[in-house]
């Protein structure tokens, strides 16, 4: 059941690290809304990255922002949070993939083993952290712009992208809580150990001196006379 639950805890982690690696470059971000537009001849959308649109002939066209410096503060912080999550999960599935039961790469030792699953299952719930801040950061923006009524520009809708952020951040940090939970610390090993009784000098000299019983001359008399036996 251990092994089990340990290799279910790994492969959530490998998923949610494909999940990151896909919405990385994902265009579908933020999707401009409809709602309250009667006529629509194209689609925005926009990832960390770059703005697109779409016409009604299927075109897109895409741009690239041109500087980084420029770009709100929450782009920035999503980007390093998103490169930092695919970076710890890549090494949480190295490291996980070292320490599970099923491998013999860091030997057949469980305790050590299980330490760095351990170490592999905690690389991954960073990692899916790091992406739940970024995906929830984003979608917090999105919605706060979407419904103030003093806002002038695009609005926008939830893209594809965040909800898959949102399910491979979940498996991440489940698998590594898997992998946290499979871990064994060790098994109590009892040591018999066999004691050979040595005595004292006192209680040897005891056992090793004869009993004797000394018989005083005058405390029994061993003489009988004839009048005894009669």
């Amino acid at each position: 059941m251990t092994a089990a639950l340990e290799i279910a805890g790994f492969f959530m982690g490998v998923a949610g690290g494909v999940l990151w690696a896909v919405i990385l470059p994902n265009p579908y971000w933020k999707v401009s809304s409809v709602d309250g537009n009667v006529i629509t001849t194209s689609t925005l959308y926009e990832n960390l990255w770059q703005s697109c649109a779409m016409d009604s002939t299927g075109v897109s066209n895409c741009r690239e922002f041109p500087s980084m410096l420029a770009l709100s503060g929450y782009i920035q912080a999503c980007r390093a949070l998103l490169i930092t999550a695919i970076l710890l999960g890549f090494f949480g599935i190295v490291v996980s993939m070292i320490g599970l039961k099923c491998t013999t790469v860091a030997g057949d030792d469980p305790v050590t083993k299980g330490k760095i699953a351990t170490v592999g299952g905690i690389l991954f719930i960073l990692a899916g952290i790091c992406t739940l801040i970024a995906v929830t950061w984003y979608a917090v923006n999105i919605t706060r712009e979407f419904f103030d009524p003093l806002y002038a520009g695009t609005k926008y809708e939830i893209g594809p992208a965040l909800y898959m952020g949102w399910a491979g951040s979940m498996l991440a940090i489940i698998g590594g809580i898997c992998l946290c939970c499979s871990c064994r610390t060790g098994e109590v090993k009892l040591q018999s150990y066999n004691y050979s009784y040595k005595p004292t000098k006192s209680t040897a000299a005891a056992s090793a001196r004869p009993s004797t019983l000394k018989i005083h001359d005058g405390d029994i008399n061993t003489s009988y006379d004839k009048n005894a036996y009669v």
